[in-house]
């Protein structure tokens, strides 16, 4: 069974008074009243049976019994001041744990760990990729970026950015495509679906297309593994802003139509709301709010290809 403690604002008026060797003095420091400084002490002598100040005259002195105390107290509190700092800087610098998919890290977030680090070296980010949704008041987790409609309840949500799915393929396959025979030959490449086939239906009826039944090509059951066979040049993709935004920016990919199908589907950065304006939440929620801004500047600037709407074959 646990020892009862003596109250800690007692235990803080006989350590200022003793430091000070005066019941004003540590009034003062401690915001209150003389009298209450005084009647805290008391308390304590009451409570421990010994006597831990002797008052002469307009001094205190310090008994041998509460000299021995004092060390103890000291310790104590300068145990729980340093505690208490390390808690205050953990939570503004070091560890900062992500749960994201295994599509984003590997796709848009591990490209750019170098330059996180460089704008914030005192924050070290920790990357747990997972399939599931994190439980954040059981899982060791700060925050996380979910792919969804953002309707998390009673978490802070904010939208990355707007996507939109669009084709995308290998600057290989676009020459290539655009030597035998433009916009016709590209579509009759072999086209890479994830899991849900009806997509490029839709996207055909949007650019006003009847589907090439002969360009079958293999189902993926992941987002990344479908942008890195578009990069291998194994076929045409319809990936999302986020996934593809990397590649395309870098060369390894080419987006040769301006159709694209907006989604009201997205990626979220989310996190509790009691946290969201811890300072290294915020920090890396600015990040990568920045870093999303200027992939969507870059890929302006890029455009799209020449097989443009008016350019597609009917």
């Amino acid at each position: 069974m646990r020892t009862r403690l003596p109250p800690l604002n007692a235990l803080k008026s006989f350590e200022a008074a003793a430091r000070h060797e005066s019941f004003t003095r540590a009034a003062e420091e401690l915001c209150v009243t003389q009298g209450a400084v005084s009647q805290q002490v008391k308390a304590l002598e009451a409570e421990l049976g010994l006597v831990l100040f002797h008052r002469e005259r307009q001094r205190l002195a310090i008994t041998p019994a509460g000299r021995d105390y004092l060390a103890v107290i000291r310790d104590a509190l300068d145990r729980i001041a340093a505690g208490t700092e390390r808690l205050r800087r953990a939570r503004n610098t070091g560890a900062l744990t992500v749960s994201t998919s295994p599509d984003f890290a590997a796709k848009w977030l591990v490209h750019r760990l170098g330059r996180f680090h460089d704008a914030h070296p005192d924050i070290d980010l920790r990357i747990a990729a997972a399939a599931r949704h994190v439980d954040f008041a059981r899982d060791d987790v700060d925050v996380a970026i979910r792919h969804g409609d953002g309707d998390w309840l009673g978490l802070n949500v904010v939208r990355l950015c707007e996507e939109t799915l669009f084709p995308v393929c290998s600057p290989r396959l676009a020459a290539k495509a655009a030597r035998t025979g433009g916009p016709v030959g590209l579509l009759k490449r072999p086209l890479l679906h994830l899991d849900d086939q009806d997509a490029w239906a839709r996207w055909h009826e949007a650019a006003g297309l009847r589907p090439d039944p002969t360009a079958r090509g293999p189902v993926l059951n992941s987002a990344g593994m479908l942008v890195d066979a578009a990069v291998d040049g194994l076929g045409v993709a319809l990936a999302r802003t986020t996934l593809a935004a990397w590649d395309l920016v870098h060369g390894r990919l080419v987006r040769p139509f301006e159709v694209g199908l907006p989604l009201t589907r997205g990626y979220w950065i989310v996190c509790p709301g009691s946290t969201a304006m811890s300072p290294k939440i915020a920090a890396f929620r600015d990040w990568m709010l920045a870093e999303a801004a200027d992939d969507l500047r870059r890929l302006q600037a890029l455009g799209t290809g020449t097989l443009v709407p008016g350019e597609l074959p009917q």
